[in-house]
């Protein structure tokens, strides 16, 4: 229950919709109660009149009128509590939901590199859902029900105290046999809840790599690992089902017990003329008022504890450990980027290391700077850490020892919302969004009109092929880009980077995915778009690195060499390895070559 209150306050704005509820619950509560005693008043009136006493048939069709305005009542009362529980459980879905989103978006990389993306997803609909329908259920069944209940052990108590006392006996009872089973059977529902989120990651990582999975012919083996783990919470399901339903029929055979009890003395005390039978009649109902939400206790206990474990689930990932100045603050995303201090250079990194959770280092004492305006290539053989620098660069990961600085100002202090919007990044894979072009386009400058849009996809040489779709710049691309190849999706990622217009530019292997001829194409644009701006490439190709002003080469995670591509054609080392490697036609150097991404 505590799990339970901790979400009604993590939604305090519901509050009054908690109230409305609560409202009518209660006066659903007194119209159930005035059935049974208007039902024991014409009930006396009948005996009375069978008995010859005097008794108006009058009388008795009000109380049937009583009787039926009490139900009607209820009905109304019952239907306007449903809709607020109804509008009550939505909005606290959509809530919880985008609170659980938002804070996603404030995560640091790490978390999303180690998560299956379809585990995040149904982590979210999993504990969500259950959260709601149990709260749906008690606001619009169980909490009428319950305070019913309350009132009818006061109304019995009245009558007999020890029906009273048998009723409360109840509740001891009921907990502590629930207290013997929830324990346990949590256990089981964890478990079973981590093999239910790997089948629904692996469902959607599947879903989205389709063309993948044919083409290797792995549907057999990828349903199997679905399956598997589906097959394992079945296998958790049988001991937990079969302690469940050991301990449900000891709670619901106790209370059977109690229940015989109740009705023997009910009778025994009409019998010897302490009741009359009307009395006995709405005492009876009273007691089956009183039964009826103890007998769905098992379901409400097993659904509540649905729900604390779906809440576990959702506040365990409200407790990760957000980005250091992590904001999705709209104003600081649109105000204008700080002045750069005078004579600071652009990107600086100064005895850098940097390794990946628990891993050793991949990055070793980096230290390097560029200024203003300046192009600069990193080289080096895959994996020596390239792609990681720029990661570092964009705030994406923490550096473990070192510091970083952009126009004079350490990373961490200029807030990652202002680092990003320094830097322009066009990635080897293009991560476009499901929408239409313009949307993908516009996306680091949804402010920018549709002349600039165009504008930026001419540069970029996607303007011929986009104008060629029947629905042109307004054309949906499917989710990821799935309708455009490889090349118009890496063109469209250019453009996008162009209108961002940031004066760092990142190009990691930004034209790897373009033939011959479109890549020089685009790359004239990205040549005019790197004109008095900094620019850090890491390029496939030797000559888009021959045309840079500072190469960096890297080796398993460290600088080797720093200079520009005349010295270090002449120093011995990596690039003048590459540029000797290119001139020769051997296969043995053709694979040498493919070591370091290049082409030639």
């Amino acid at each position: 229950m505590a799990a339970l209150m901790k979400v009604l306050r993590h939604v305090q704005e519901l509050r009054w919709y908690y109230l409305a509820i609560a409202i009518c619950s209660v006066l659903m509560a007194g119209t159930a109660l005035a059935s049974p005693f208007l039902l024991q008043g014409a009930t006396d009136h009948v005996v009375a009149k069978l008995q010859g006493k005097p008794s108006a048939t009058t009388t008795i069709i009000w109380f049937a009128v009583g009787i039926l305005v009490a139900e009607l009542l209820n009905a109304l009362l019952s239907n306007v509590g449903g809709y607020f529980g109804d509008v009550m459980t939505m909005r606290m879905r959509a809530i919880l939901s985008a609170r659980y989103y938002q804070k996603l978006l404030k995560l640091p990389q790490g978390y999303f590199d180690n998560t299956l993306s379809g585990t995040i997803i149904a982590r979210l609909n999993r504990s969500i859902t259950e959260l709601t329908q149990f709260l749906q259920m008690m606001s619009n069944s169980f909490l009428p029900m319950l305070i019913t209940l309350g009132a009818a052990l006061i109304i019995t108590g009245y009558y007999y105290w020890l029906l009273a006392v048998l009723l409360v006996l109840i509740f001891p009872l009921y907990t502590w046999l629930t207290a013997l089973t929830s324990d346990r059977w949590q256990k089981y529902e964890n478990e079973k809840n981590k093999h239910v989120d790997l089948a629904g990651g692996a469902f959607a990582e599947v879903v989205a790599q389709m063309r993948v999975v044919k083409s290797f012919v792995a549907q057999r083996r990828e349903l199997d690992r679905f399956t598997v783990e589906y097959a394992k919470t079945v296998e958790l399901t049988r001991p937990q089902s079969r302690w469940w339903h050991q301990m449900d029929f000891l709670r619901r055979a106790g209370l059977a017990i109690i229940f015989f009890g109740i009705n023997v003395l009910i009778l025994v005390k009409t019998m010897s003329g302490e009741f009359s039978i009307g009395t006995m009649i709405m005492l009876i109902q009273l007691v089956g008022m009183a039964k009826m939400p103890v007998a769905n206790m098992s379901y409400l206990v097993d659904s509540a504890q649905r729900a604390v474990a779906g809440s576990r689930d959702y506040f365990a990932t409200l407790q990760e450990v957000e980005e250091p100045g992590a904001s999705l603050d709209d104003d600081l995303a649109r105000a204008p980027l700080p002045e750069p201090i005078p004579g600071a250079p652009a990107v600086k990194f100064s005895d850098v290391s940097f390794g990946y959770d628990d891993e050793p280092n991949v990055l070793e004492h980096i230290s390097f700077s560029v200024d203003p305006g300046h192009k600069v290539a990193l080289v080096g053989e895959s994996g020596g850490g390239k792609t990681t620098i720029i990661n570092l660069l964009m705030g994406l990961f923490p550096p473990r020892e070192g510091s970083i600085e952009v126009f004079g100002r350490p990373y961490d202090a200029l807030g990652l919302d202002l680092l990003r919007r320094e830097v322009g990044v066009v990635f080897q894979d293009a991560s476009l969004f499901s929408g239409t072009i313009e949307d993908n386009i516009r996306y680091g400058a949804p402010d920018a009109t549709e002349e600039q849009v165009i504008e930026a996809a001419r540069r970029a040489n996607a303007a011929h092929f986009i104008e060629r779709f029947p629905e042109g710049y307004q054309s949906i691309i499917g989710e990821r880009g799935l309708k455009l190849s490889g090349g118009q999706k890496q063109r469209i990622a250019v453009a996008r980077a162009m209108l961002k217009d940031a004066p760092i530019l990142v190009l990691d292997e930004a034209t790897s995915a373009l033939d011959t001829r479109s890549e020089r194409l685009v790359q004239k644009g990205l040549e005019e778009l790197m004109v008095n701006r900094t620019s850090i490439i890491i390029a496939h190709r030797l000559s888009t690195i021959a045309s840079v002003d500072t190469i960096i080469t890297l080796r398993e995670g460290r600088i080797e060499e720093i200079g520009s591509p005349a010295e270090l054609a002449a120093s011995g080392g990596i690039y003048s390895q590459l540029l000797q490697l290119q001139l020769s036609g051997t296969k043995a150097d053709r694979k040498l070559l493919q070591q370091f991404d290049i082409l030639r």
